[in-house]
Formats: C-alpha cells, sequence, structure tokens
C-alpha cells in the first residue's frame, strides 16, 4: 500500500494502458498537478458517487475503485492552466484517505489489483474480439476508430473501448470492476447486446 494523489470526476473512468486527455484549471487540481510534476507524475483517476455537489462540498464522497495513471505528455499555459495527457497504468482500491492537510487536493492509500491476463486465456480473448468488434461496427465513429489501430493487443483494445465508448459511467465503473481483460470484454458483449436489443425494441416501437 501506498500514497498517491486523487482526482475524482463525475464522469470519467480511466483504464490500464489507455490515453486521457485532461485541462487542469481549477487551483487544487493545479496544485496536484505541480506537485505530482516534481515527483512520480502519478495520479490516481476515481469517479464521484452521484447525488453530490462536488463543487461546493469539500471532500464529496468517491467510489474506491480507481486506476492509476502517468503524466504523458504536459503544457503549462500561459494563465496557469495545464493541458495534459495522462496513461493509465495500475487499477486500485481506496483503502483509506489521508486527513486534510496543507495541500488542496485529497491524497489516499492504495491498494494495487492485478488486472492481466492469466495463463490460458488469450486464445478466447482473441476469438471474443472478433465477436466484440462485429457488434460495435455501426457504432464505432471516426474519431474512435483512428484510436484503434488494427495492431493492437487485445487486451489493450478492450480497455480503450470501456473508455472511449459513450456508456454512462456506472456501466465504464463495472467493466473496470471485472477482473481482466477476458472478463471486461465478457461484460461488454453482454452490455453491447443489450444495448442493442432494447435499441431494436425502441426501433419497433417507433414504427407502430
Amino acid at each position: 500500500m501506498f500514497s498517491i494523489p486523487i482526482f475524482p470526476l463525475p464522469n470519467v473512468v480511466l483504464f490500464p494502458n489507455v490515453f486521457l486527455p485532461l485541462h487542469i484549471f481549477e487551483p487544487r487540481y493545479r496544485q496536484m498537478v505541480g506537485d505530482a510534476l516534481q515527483g512520480d507524475r502519478i495520479i490516481g483517476m476515481v469517479l464521484l458517487r452521484p447525488g453530490h455537489d462536488a463543487e461546493h462540498e469539500e471532500r464529496p464522497p468517491i467510489y474506491p475503485l480507481g486506476c492509476s495513471g502517468l503524466i504523458t505528455h504536459v503544457e503549462r499555459l500561459e494563465d496557469g492552466h495545464y493541458n495534459l495527457i495522462l496513461r493509465g497504468l495500475e487499477k486500485f482500491t481506496v483503502e483509506s484517505e489521508e486527513p486534510p492537510d496543507a495541500r488542496l487536493y485529497r491524497t489516499a492509500v492504495i491498494s494495487q489489483l492485478d488486472d492481466g491476463l492469466k495463463a490460458g486465456e488469450r486464445d478466447e480473448l482473441r476469438q471474443l474480439r472478433g465477436t466484440l468488434l462485429k457488434l460495435l461496427t455501426p457504432m464505432i465513429t471516426g474519431a474512435i476508430q483512428a484510436r484503434l489501430p488494427d495492431a493492437m493487443p487485445d487486451e489493450d483494445l478492450v480497455n480503450a473501448l470501456a473508455q472511449y465508448l459513450a456508456f454512462d459511467p456506472p456501466e465504464k465503473l463495472a467493466l473496470l470492476q471485472q477482473q481482466g481483460p477476458l472478463s471486461r470484454c465478457r461484460a461488454m458483449v453482454e452490455l453491447l447486446e443489450m444495448k442493442t436489443m432494447q435499441q431494436s425494441g425502441t426501433d419497433r416501437g417507433t414504427l407502430h
């Protein structure tokens, strides 16, 4: 277990080995980025629980599952804001939040979680990749397609789709919660099949 700064957002879920662009403007998170750049460049992304005013509450509640990210690119703007790129590193669970101190941002003690492929899972994941892409053919936009090169490893593709597709934040968190890329891919196939059936039912209702 170790401590990292956490960045709670209401609608962003980061996945391992996926890139996330961020614009940082709030003073507390500008301080967080400045401190991270002087250290190991790692930030923990967590999802805010709904029903709370994150802008006015000092420490609104968060879900305990998150993903650490490494700042790979950074641009500091003249007004002190930052544009940065975060690359997902590892899933973690928040064990406890550290008490407030002189820092404006929140920090937490975390435990890392294994999210890799297990022995014997690669062949099944390769087959499921084909099923997943068939389901997604009518849904993938050009912008998403540009982020998904054909040579992308299966596990990275699954994580990228989980992050980039227009799932609701709780659905993305449920995908992150899955134990590894194979389980995540199965869950995503089921989720997409359910959404396809719901859309089909809506279309039939419209016709009548």
